[in-house]
């Protein structure tokens, strides 16, 4: 870590390079020096809106919290280091991926922005997966499109070009409408060979709409993929005063293609390289593993995308992680405090995590499901905490804590079940990070067993999306010739990050298999609940 006169030098001559992150709740910069470290940040919250049954961010709102969050920045800057920003060595903007941003030959927005989280596709996602042989999930793209055409909307006639957040920032900021191969994925099936949007599926695509007579094939309206590394464009004058309308930002500083929140969290936890990957694991979880060759035929519970180099990555998304785990370390909080105790959440969530090792592996015969909304991998839209046991169950507070830790992975083991055992996947190591591996060695441990798979912990576990984003407009200004992403990442940035390794307990693999058996079995008794209470 270079000293802080240092640090002020760099930024001053324009050295430091910024990533900006679009999240659900929150917009953050990350400012990076020349060891790839931040230096500087800044943050603007927001929340999106519920508008006529969908949900939706205002653009005016998505400018609002740009220039909140680079003012945050800036001040920042001026107060830690009494330098002010005028220019930057490079920039990248992501943001959440998927959604409907559709605009017409004017350049003006059509319908307000649809976010991934709108569950208004099904028709569309159903057929399309149908006629591609290839699943497409309702959050992408081309799902909110071709809806629109199923349910005859105006606007569909005057589209002239459609992207996602992240492509739409750097358009405005640059002029390109192109878009980084992550995000692009989540638009429309990516072929690996070409690296691109996959003719075949174009052109089904087109012949699907043949007969309602628009005045335009999908190639027309798509953003152009871009790889990490490649020339994206350039900040222009008018873009330069979007995000500081005060006038001190320079144009002319490169940035990198734009993408998504799943490449930022690849990036960021240097899980690009093929047979490697990270699951994220909070109050919802989900895991992204890079193949090496495709899958053999589609499937409901994988979504297909890519790392930002174009590699293809099998991502499993489940709603359901921690919430449950929580709510019960909340009661024997409200146990202890009833006795006077001055409890440290800390403590217990550690005293209570480590106790679930003390458990037998296959939980002693407790179930339970941590199902507070639908869980689309085992086929409920809705859900229902609960927990069962049988008179014969080993009913102690070590099992019980360890069955709750396994079912909150029992969903996202169902389906890396079908990547690890029907698709023979192979994996020689997974990146934890989020809530869930806070207590040092036990979701670690517990998500290994799931997995049969070495999982490793960072100590930092990660910076996240913005910190992910400054890497690759770092890469793009400072990576060497014929230096890959996966190299650049390994040999730059995490050569000497601290974390641990764990491989998987044999015996933890055995007795996870033996709780799925019983989860498996026991989601009539989770269906018959959402039915009946």
């Amino acid at each position: 870590m270079r000293g802080k006169e240092e640090i002020r030098k760099a930024i001053e001559a324009g050295e430091a390079v910024l990533g900006i992150e679009l999240g659900s709740t929150r917009i953050k910069a990350v400012l990076i020096d020349e060891d790839k470290s931040p230096v500087a940040s800044g943050s603007y919250d927001w929340e999106n809106k519920y508008v006529d049954h969908i949900w939706t961010y205002d653009i005016e709102d998505v400018w609002t919290g740009l220039r909140g969050c680079y003012k945050d920045l800036v001040k920042n800057v001026e107060e830690e280091y009494g330098v002010k920003l005028i220019r930057f060595r490079s920039m990248g903007f992501s943001a959440m991926m998927h959604g409907y941003l559709a605009f017409d030959e004017n350049d003006e927005l059509l319908v307000p922005f649809r976010t991934w989280r709108n569950t208004i596709t099904g028709e569309a996602s159903e057929k399309l997966s149908e006629l591609f042989s290839y699943h497409i999930p309702q959050r992408w793209s081309i799902a909110h499109l071709y809806q629109a055409i199923l349910n005859g909307e105006e606007h569909v006639d005057k589209v002239r070009f459609f992207t996602t957040l992240s492509g739409y920032i750097h358009w405005k900021l640059t002029g390109k409408k192109v878009l980084g191969s992550g995000d692009a994925a989540g638009m429309f099936p990516i072929n690996i060979e070409a690296r691109d949007f996959d003719g075949r599926m174009l052109d089904q695509f087109d012949e699907l709409v043949a007969g309602k007579g628009f005045p335009w094939k999908i190639r027309d309206l798509l953003p152009k993929v871009l790889l990490a590394g490649q020339d994206a464009g350039c900040l222009t004058e008018e873009g330069a005063r979007l995000l500081d309308p005060d006038g001190n930002l320079e144009a002319g500083i490169p940035l990198c293609p734009p993408e998504g929140d799943a490449g930022t969290g690849m990036t960021a936890t240097n899980s690009v390289a093929v047979r490697t990957g990270n699951v994220s694991a909070g109050t919802s979880v989900f895991a992204m593993a890079v193949l090496e060759k495709d899958l053999t035929k589609p499937y409901e519970e994988i979504d297909l995308v890519t790392t930002p180099s174009g590699d293809l990555v099998a991502m499993v998304h489940c709603n359901n992680c921690t919430s449950d785990l929580n709510a019960w370390v909340g009661l024997f909080r409200e146990f202890a405090e009833s006795f006077g105790m001055d409890v440290d959440m800390n403590r217990l969530f550690s005293t209570l995590y480590n106790k679930a090792l003390e458990g037998d592996e296959d939980c002693g015969g407790l179930l339970a499901y941590n199902y507070f909304s639908g869980e689309h991998i085992t086929g409920f839209d809705e859900g229902r905490p609960l927990f069962v046991r049988t008179p014969e169950s080993r009913f102690n507070l070590a099992n019980f804590m360890r069955v709750h830790l396994y079912t909150s992975l029992g969903a996202l083991k169902t389906g890396m079940d079908i990547l690890l055992k029907k698709e023979n996947v192979k994996l020689d190591r997974m990146m934890g990070h989020g809530g869930l591996f806070k207590t040092k060695g036990v979701g670690q441990r517990i998500l290994a067993g799931a997995i049969d798979t070495p999982v490793y912990v960072m100590e930092t576990a990660g910076e996240g999306g913005a910190w992910g984003i400054a890497l690759l407009a770092d890469y793009l200004v400072r990576k060497e010739d014929g230096e890959s992403l996966t190299d650049y990442l390994n040999n730059k940035v995490f050569h000497d990050a601290e974390g641990s390794g764990m491989d998987p307990v044999p015996e933890d693999v055995e007795g996870y298999e033996k709780f799925m058996e019983r989860y498996t079995k026991g989601l009539a008794i989770e269906r018959a609940a959402v039915e009946n209470i």
